[in-house]
């Protein structure tokens, strides 16, 4: 393999994959580095997706939704039509919501076909020991440049850690997948002390469901994260055929996506919407941007800040409205369940609704 290129992506999942894709123009060389031998491996979120007509709805300044979102029926494992919102009562609020439940490993596979269709190359099972400058040594001792470097290697990516003093918010989750029958209509997010500080989610698959939860560990009391899925898988019967575990950072975007040839995309640069936990579409999103911009650099000398001017044009008003409604919740994760209950009712229904899809407050742009 040739060790220099016009650009080198670290992380093949969701955010690199895309940035890989739309970089690659022309001539453009692009290497896409991933310590895992197999992409989309294991498995370490929730699977849900909005379908593409319900993210126009959501994301109306994201433009060509159709040639960003192309997952094949294979990836798929159904299609919901609902969100349930569920408070310690068990009186949930039922919204309309179009959802797909990924069969995430499928997903990442052919995102990557997607890039490889387009020149990529990718190089796995090599994990990056340091990034300087132009260069990027692996921990094989493989050396390798590039002029453009993006990380997307999620909360720990190295051209973060190395090159990013901004703090995020990170929050640990666990989840299972199970056998069984489940309503194949809705997806569910239960709040309150279930899981402090976040949620947990019931999201049905072919067959089974996706079930987990995420907490903010200050406050949960001392309680471990184990301790709480423990508890909550507990309402659930059925075999269990897997049980992952992650970490999902929720401050919201960062400040720059950008520092000198330097860049972030995905959960490295904070895309995961603070409060509904999405970070898949989202990512993918943001990659699209970064990758066009990273071409456009290359072919015609466009300066890479276009990339934080683009994503705050399609992204950042929705971010914004996130991470508002996830400081508004943290004054309600600090209450006791029948104060959750209470503020959960028909009343309030459509200020949640809008809170946990990113509307702006009460209907005020």
């Amino acid at each position: 393999m040739k060790k220099d290129w016009d650009v080198i992506v670290i992380g093949g999942g969701p955010a690199g994959s895309t940035v890989a894709r739309y970089a690659s123009q022309g001539d453009i060389s692009v290497l896409v580095i991933d310590g895992k031998k197999e992409i989309g491996e294991p498995l370490q979120c929730g699977e849900l997706i909005p379908t593409v007509d319900e993210l126009k709805r959501l994301c109306p300044d994201v433009p060509d939704m159709e040639d960003l979102f192309q997952t094949p029926d294979n990836a798929i494992s159904l299609i919901t039509t609902k969100l349930k919102i569920v408070p310690p009562s068990g009186k949930g609020l039922v919204f309309p919501f179009e959802g797909i439940m990924l069969n995430r490993p499928e997903h990442d596979k052919e995102l990557i076909k997607l890039a490889k269709s387009k020149g990529v190359t990718y190089l796995t099972e090599s994990y990056i020991s340091k990034v300087e400058d132009n260069k990027i040594f692996t921990r094989k001792g493989d050396v390798f440049s590039a002029k453009v470097i993006i990380g997307c290697g999620g909360t720990n990516d190295p051209v973060r850690k190395g090159f990013w003093t901004e703090k995020s918010l990170n929050i640990p989750v666990k989840f299972m997948l199970i056998n069984g029958n489940y309503d194949n209509s809705t997806v569910e997010l239960h709040f309150g002390s279930c899981a402090p500080g976040g949620y947990a989610w019931v999201f049905p698959k072919k067959n089974g469901a996706n079930i987990g939860l995420g907490i903010q560990k200050k406050f949960s009391k001392g309680k471990s994260l184990k301790k709480y899925a423990e508890k909550f898988y507990s309402k659930y019967e059925g075999d269990v055929i897997y049980e992952g575990s992650g970490s999902l950072p929720m401050s919201g975007s960062v400040k720059t996506f950008t520092k000198g040839n330097k860049l972030i995309s995905g959960d490295a640069a904070g895309m995961v919407l603070p409060s509904n936990g999405a970070g898949i579409s989202t990512s993918m999103i943001g990659g699209r941007i970064a990758g066009e911009v990273i071409a456009e650099h290359l072919l015609f000398g466009t300066d890479l800040t276009e990339y934080n001017i683009r994503w705050e044009k399609q992204m950042g008003k929705i971010m914004r409205n996130s991470k508002r409604s996830l400081k508004m919740g943290n004054l309600l994760f600090r209450s006791p369940d029948f104060l959750v209950n209470l503020a959960f009712n028909r009343l309030t229904k459509n200020l949640i609704w809008r809170a946990v899809t990113c509307r702006a407050r009460f209907g005020i742009i």
